[in-house]
């Protein structure tokens, strides 16, 4: 019999059988209860299945190389089973300082893919989040993905600046971000842009509370509950219930 050629599709699904043989029916259960949803798990614990894929990339990267290892996380995301998404941002998390353009014009098409805030959050805060604080120029991304009609996008906006934020990053292209987006509707991007300005609020408070003291007044309630949470007491009390600076 000759030889199979390894190609990232191969092992691709090598690992697929791997995550179906290694998870657990009873927790992909609770993973089903604790989603909106319908999700497709194989019931792996979150540590476990980071270990896993670590050792999968040692592996996969010692053997084949980075544009491998990149190509196989590209096929393991286009599937529909949520811990094939997750271990493929397992296979490249940390690498951002490898990646360049090509790699971010990838990540932002696997946003097409998200099927639940889970997968959508690994990808975004892990993989596309450090590329664009690590390279400023690529925030202009943001508010393309503002104006889509897609939910995950627009969360993905909010998502995308929390590294930079913590750097205290991007203050101006947050408040545009945020103005843009403060009549948006959707749960999921009121709880990114929560998100989102609790993180602003928490390294840069001095520019972040007069910022939510100014749009305290049409703030969606769940926007203003989450940017608060790691205020004063006497200062989140001002902006929830709306008083006069």
């Amino acid at each position: 019999m000759p030889h199979l050629k390894l190609t990232p599709d191969v092992v691709a699904t090598q690992i697929r059988r791997a995550l179906k043989d290694g998870g657990s029916a009873e927790h992909a259960s609770g993973v089903q209860w604790f989603f909106k949803d319908e999700i497709k798990s194989h019931g792996w614990y979150t540590a476990d299945l980071r270990r896993a894929a670590i050792q999968f990339r040692r592996e996969v990267r010692k053997e084949h190389g980075l544009d491998f290892l990149v190509a196989l996380a590209d096929q393991l995301f286009s599937g529909s089973v949520l811990e094939e998404k997750v271990a493929a941002v397992f296979l490249l998390e940390k690498l951002d300082a490898d990646f360049g353009d090509r790699e971010f014009k990838l990540f932002d098409s696997w946003l097409d893919r998200i099927s639940s805030w889970a997968d959508h959050d690994a990808l975004v805060h892990d993989l596309i989040a450090p590329m664009i604080a690590s390279k400023p120029a690529r925030a202009k991304a943001v508010f393309r993905w503002a104006a889509s009609p897609n939910r995950w996008r627009r969360r993905a906006a909010c998502v995308a600046l929390i590294r930079g934020t913590r750097a205290k990053m991007f203050f101006p292209e947050i408040t545009r971000l945020s103005d843009s987006l403060l009549a948006d509707e959707d749960d999921m991007v009121q709880k990114g842009l929560g998100w989102l300005l609790r993180e602003t609020a928490k390294f840069d408070a001095k520019r972040t509370v007069p910022y939510l003291m100014k749009i305290h007044a049409c703030a969606p309630r769940l926007v203003l509950r989450t940017a608060c949470e790691t205020l004063p007491a006497t200062m989140k009390k001002r902006i929830l219930t709306r008083e006069v600076a």
